[in-house]
C-alpha cells in the first residue's frame, strides 16, 4: 500500500512542446502547428505561453449545398500564470483567437486545493469570453456574443491503484449564437427546384450543464485502465452523453502504447429540422447538422517514446508521441441535400474522419 504524507504541492516541471495536428473528414481539412513553452520563474510562480496556427478548408455538405468552398487561417495565442502557495494552486489564463470573420477573446481563473493528507484535490474555476462575429463580403455585418463558464471538480485517491475524478460545469451563452453563412431549407412549390432557403435564426441565449466522471485503475505490470462518462443537457433541449474506455500498456522502459474507444450520442435541438414545411415556419430555425440527432464512434491508438539520453538535449528528458483517431459520424435526421433524390427523400448523411496528432515534449 502506498503512503501519502502532508507535504506541500509542487509546480509541474518546465517543458517545451511542438505539436502538429490534422483533421480530415466530411469535406473539411483542418491542420497546423502549435508551440507551448512553460517555465518556472521561482518555486511558486510559473508562466505558460501557447501559440497555435491552423488552416481550415471546407467543402462540407453544409457549405456546398448553398455556397462555395472556402479556405481561411486561424491564429490562437494564450498566456497563463500559476501561483503556488503551500497546497493551493491559483492560475490566470488569457486567450485570443483571430480569423478573418471571427475574433474570440477570453480569460479564466482557477483555484485548486490539496486536502485530507493530499488524497483529495478540490478545484473551482470561472471563464469569460467575448466574441466578435463578422461575415466576409458584407462590411455592414457585425455581431457579438458572450460566454460565462463556472466549473468545479474533485479528484480523489481512493486506493493505491484507483483514482477517480468528478467535475461539473455550467455555461451561459448570450448574443449572436448561430453561423452567419448557414441557411435552412423549406418546401417551396412556387419555384422549379421545389425548395427554398433562408438564413438560420437562433435564440439569443443558451444555458448548458455538463457532468463528467473519470477513473484510472493502475494494474500490477505498470499498465492502466481508463474510464470516462459525460452527460450534457441544455436549454435548447439537447441531451447528450458519451462513454470512453482506454488502456495504457508499457513496452520495455521507453515505450507506452494506448488504445481507446468512445461512443457519443445526442438528441436534436428543439428548433432543428432538416426540411421546414414553408418559409418562416417557426420563430427559430436551424439546420446545423451538429444540432441534429446523431451519434459517433471513435477508435484511437497512440504511442509515446521516451527518448534515450543519447538523443536528448543535455540533461533534459524528452518524449515523442503519435496519436491517431478514427471517427465515424452517423446523422439520424440530417440528409445530404447534394444527393440526386426527391426533396426530403435524400439519403441520411454520414462520414468518417481521421485525426492525427504528433508532438515532441522536452522537460527541463
Amino acid at each position: 500500500m502506498l503512503t501519502f504524507t502532508g507535504q506541500a504541492a509542487v509546480l509541474e516541471p518546465d517543458r517545451a512542446d511542438v505539436l502538429y495536428h490534422s483533421y480530415e473528414g466530411g469535406g473539411m481539412t483542418i491542420d497546423g502547428p502549435a508551440v507551448l513553452l512553460r517555465k518556472k520563474a521561482s518555486e511558486s510562480v510559473a508562466v505558460t505561453a501557447y501559440y497555435y496556427l491552423d488552416t481550415i478548408s471546407s467543402a462540407s455538405v453544409d457549405v456546398v449545398s448553398t455556397a462555395s468552398p472556402y479556405r481561411e487561417e486561424r491564429h490562437e495565442g494564450q498566456l497563463g500564470v500559476e501561483y503556488l502557495n503551500d497546497k493551493t494552486l491559483m492560475s490566470l489564463n488569457l486567450r485570443k483567437s483571430d480569423e478573418d470573420d471571427y475574433l474570440a477573446q477570453s480569460f479564466s481563473v482557477n483555484v485548486s486545493q490539496d486536502t485530507f493528507g493530499d488524497l483529495t484535490n478540490l478545484s473551482l474555476g470561472f471563464s469569460y469570453g467575448d466574441n466578435e462575429i463578422k461575415r466576409n463580403g458584407d462590411d455592414n455585418f457585425e455581431e457579438q456574443s458572450e460566454q460565462y463558464r463556472v466549473r468545479a471538480g474533485i479528484n480523489q485517491i481512493l486506493t493505491s491503484k484507483l483514482v477517480a475524478n468528478l467535475s461539473i460545469e455550467a455555461v451561459a451563452d448570450k448574443g449572436y449564437l448561430n453561423n452567419p453563412y448557414r441557411t435552412v431549407r423549406f418546401v417551396d412549390s412556387s419555384i422549379p427546384s421545389g425548395v427554398g432557403y433562408q438564413a438560420e435564426v437562433y435564440p439569443e441565449t443558451r444555458n448548458s450543464f455538463a457532468t463528467k466522471l473519470s477513473a484510472s485503475y493502475y494494474l500490477p505490470y505498470r499498465a492502466a485502465l481508463l474510464f470516462h462518462y459525460r452527460y450534457f443537457s441544455d436549454s435548447w433541449e439537447i441531451d447528450a452523453s458519451d462513454i470512453e474506455i482506454g488502456y495504457r500498456h508499457p513496452i520495455g522502459d521507453n515505450i507506452e502504447l494506448e488504445v481507446k474507444a468512445r461512443y457519443y450520442q445526442q438528441s436534436q435541438a428543439e428548433f432543428y429540422s432538416d426540411l421546414f414545411p414553408y418559409q418562416d415556419a417557426q420563430n427559430y430555425l436551424a439546420r446545423d447538422k451538429e444540432l441534429s440527432d446523431f451519434d459517433d464512434i471513435t477508435l484511437g491508438v497512440g504511442v509515446t517514446y521516451l527518448l534515450p539520453e543519447s538523443l536528448s538535449i543535455g540533461d533534459t528528458r524528452s518524449e515523442a508521441t503519435l496519436q491517431w483517431d478514427y471517427i465515424d459520424f452517423n446523422y439520424n435526421n440530417f440528409r445530404d441535400a447534394t444527393a440526386d433524390a426527391g426533396i426530403g427523400e435524400e439519403p441520411l448523411y454520414g462520414f468518417s474522419a481521421n485525426v492525427i496528432r504528433a508532438f515532441i515534449s522536452i522537460y527541463f
